[in-house]
């Protein structure tokens, strides 16, 4: 009986982790666990994330000084900034975040793994609950006003 159970039981789908940035898969064992405050806390980010194809006219209209180019800047940094689970991040990415302490991530990395990804480091969630309203402020206006700026000709 426990040899037909042991047969027909549905195994547990294999742990992945695919970084939100590149799309790569990361394999097990690897990767850096950040939290969305950590995440919103790097201009590296920001340039990259208001730069690219997608979100380029949006930031070239923001220069211009177009209030859609704004808002969609504004609706950017919100769905980023509300995420509530950590970020599983690839090591190709990390040294976007350069505020980060890497050993600590990859730590959180390795615990998430072995837990089979029920670890969920302190401080995650929504980075406006967990940043205080001075800090988001302050990582909000460099996102939504001053990123990519550098790399924008008008």
């Amino acid at each position: 009986m426990a040899f037909l159970e042991s047969l027909f039981a549905k195994k547990k789908p294999a742990l992945k982790a695919q970084c939100p940035i590149t799309k790569e898969s990361i394999d097990a064992g690897f990767g850096y666990m950040l939290t969305t405050a950590e995440v919103i806390a790097s201009r590296k980010y920001w340039d990259m994330i208001m730069t690219e194809p997608e979100t380029m006219s949006y930031t070239i209209s923001h220069f211009k000084n177009q209030s859609n180019g704004t808002q969609m800047r504004n609706m950017i940094f919100e769905k980023y900034s509300t995420m509530q689970k950590p970020w599983m991040i690839s090591d190709s990415c990390i040294s976007l975040f350069e505020g980060v302490d890497k050993k600590e991530a990859r730590e959180r990395a390795k615990r998430w793994w072995e837990s089979q990804g029920a670890f969920v480091p302190e401080q995650s969630g929504s980075a406006n609950q967990v940043l205080d309203t001075n800090t988001f402020n302050n990582w909000k206006d460099y996102a939504v006003l001053e990123a990519g700026r550098n790399r924008v000709t008008l």
